[in-house]
C-alpha cells in the first residue's frame, strides 16, 4: 500500500499552493499560479481570483484581462478558462483535436460539417477584423450569410472555432465579453514551446496551484490522456518533487517529502466561489470535503458547483447562497454537519462583498 500523508497535511499544504493563506500581488500572478481558472460563470470566476489577491475588485479582472496578460477561451475539457494569454495556442494545439473528435456526434447531429464551418470561419474572420462582436451581433453575421444558428448551431460554431484557435473573448461588456480574433487580440509573436515542453509547463502550473496532485487529478483537470499525464510529468522535471507515495508539490512550495512533519494552521475561514478551484480542481475531492455531502456541493451531480464555506482547518465546511433585493445582498449559510454560527464567516463575506461592490444587509443559517 501506499505511504500517504494525513488529510490534515494534504489540506494545509493545498491552502497554501492555491494562496488562500498567503495571498498573490495581483490577478495575473493568481492565474499563472492557479494556471487555469474555470469560468463559464464569469462572475464566479473572477471571485475564485479575487479570494486570492487582498485587497482586489472585479474591475481588476477586466482589466487583467483588457491588458491582454489574461485570456478567457475554451483550452480545457471543452471548457471557458481564465488562463495566462500565452498559454492558450499551446494548450489549444494539444486539447482542442481530442475535444473536437468527442465533439463529432454532436456536431453530426446538428448539421454541423466542414463545409458549414469553412463558411462560418470565412465570415468570422472577416466581420471580426479588427473589431469586436457580442454573441449577438456574430450569431446575426452568420443568419445573413445563410448559416442557421438555431439551436445549438450558434454557439457550437463559436466554440469550434475558439478550439482552432481563431476566436477567443474579449472585451469585457456588462456581466460577459465580446468576441474578438484571437491574432488581433494576441498576435502570436513568440516561439512556441514543443508538445512535451507545452505539458510540462502546464503540469508545473497546475502543482504550483493545487499541490498535492496525483497524475490522475492532472489529467482529469486537463482533460487529457493518462499517457499524455506521465509525459507531463516527467517534463516538469525538478519543478516538481514528491508530497508522498501518490502526489507531487511545485520544488519551490516548502513541503518535504515528510508525510510525518508538522503542518502548519491557518486562523481564516473562507467563502469561495462558485467552480472554486479548491474544490473542483481535483478527481479525489475526499482530503477537502467529506464525499457524503458532495451532492449538497454538486446537486444531483450535475456539474454545477455551488459557493463553498472553508473553514479554519481548509474542511469545506458547508455552501452559501446570496439574494439581492432592492440593491442589498442577503447571504445564507448551509453548514453540513451543524448550523453554522453567522459570525464565523462574516470577515470572509465581508471580503468578497468588498470584491463585488456589494451590500450585505443580513447573514443567516438555515435551519
Amino acid at each position: 500500500m501506499p505511504n500517504l500523508a494525513s488529510d490534515a497535511r494534504v489540506r494545509a499544504a493545498r491552502l497554501e499552493s492555491h494562496a488562500l493563506r498567503g495571498g498573490m500581488p495581483t490577478i495575473t500572478a493568481a492565474v499563472r499560479r492557479l494556471g487555469a481558472v474555470q469560468a463559464q460563470d464569469f462572475t464566479a470566476a473572477k471571485w475564485v481570483l479575487g479570494a486570492r489577491v487582498p485587497g482586489s475588485v472585479a474591475a481588476d479582472v477586466d482589466a487583467a484581462i483588457e491588458s491582454r496578460e489574461v485570456v478567457r477561451s475554451w483550452p480545457m475539457r471543452g471548457t471557458l478558462h481564465l488562463l495566462p494569454t500565452e498559454m492558450l495556442r499551446p494548450i489549444l494545439a494539444i486539447t482542442g483535436p481530442r475535444v473536437l473528435q468527442r465533439a463529432a456526434t454532436t456536431h453530426r447531429v446538428l448539421e454541423l460539417d466542414a463545409a458549414v464551418y469553412r463558411r462560418a470561419r470565412t465570415v468570422a474572420e472577416r466581420e471580426l477584423a479588427g473589431r469586436s462582436l457580442s454573441r449577438e451581433e456574430l450569431l446575426a453575421t452568420w443568419e445573413s450569410a445563410g448559416i442557421s444558428t438555431k439551436g445549438q448551431r450558434g454557439y457550437h460554431l463559436i466554440w469550434w472555432l475558439a478550439q482552432d484557435a481563431v476566436l477567443c473573448c474579449g472585451p469585457v461588456e456588462g456581466r460577459g465579453q465580446r468576441f474578438v480574433l484571437l491574432d488581433d487580440w494576441a498576435p502570436d509573436s513568440s516561439e512556441r514551446p514543443g508538445r512535451d515542453e507545452t505539458l510540462g509547463r502546464l503540469f508545473a502550473s497546475y502543482t504550483a496551484g493545487h499541490g498535492p496532485v496525483t497524475v490522475r487529478d492532472f489529467a482529469w483537470w486537463a482533460g487529457l490522456t493518462l499517457g499524455d499525464a506521465r509525459t507531463a510529468l516527467a517534463a516538469a522535471g525538478d519543478r516538481v518533487v514528491p508530497f508522498d507515495d501518490d502526489r507531487v508539490v511545485a520544488a519551490d512550495s516548502g513541503w518535504p517529502a515528510d508525510i510525518s512533519s508538522t503542518t502548519p494552521r491557518t486562523s481564516r475561514r473562507f467563502a469561495l466561489a462558485a467552480f472554486d478551484e479548491y474544490y473542483l480542481g481535483y478527481t479525489d475531492r475526499a482530503p477537502i470535503g467529506d464525499p457524503r455531502h458532495a451532492n449538497r456541493i454538486v446537486p444531483g451531480s450535475n456539474g454545477v458547483f455551488q459557493p463553498i464555506l472553508v473553514n479554519a482547518k481548509g474542511v469545506v465546511d458547508g455552501v452559501w447562497r446570496v439574494a439581492r433585493s432592492r440593491g442589498a445582498a442577503s447571504v445564507e449559510l448551509d453548514g453540513f454537519e451543524r448550523s453554522i454560527d453567522p459570525s464565523e464567516y462574516a470577515t470572509a463575506l465581508s471580503r468578497w462583498a468588498r470584491f463585488q461592490g456589494e451590500r450585505v444587509t443580513s447573514i443567516a443559517a438555515t435551519a
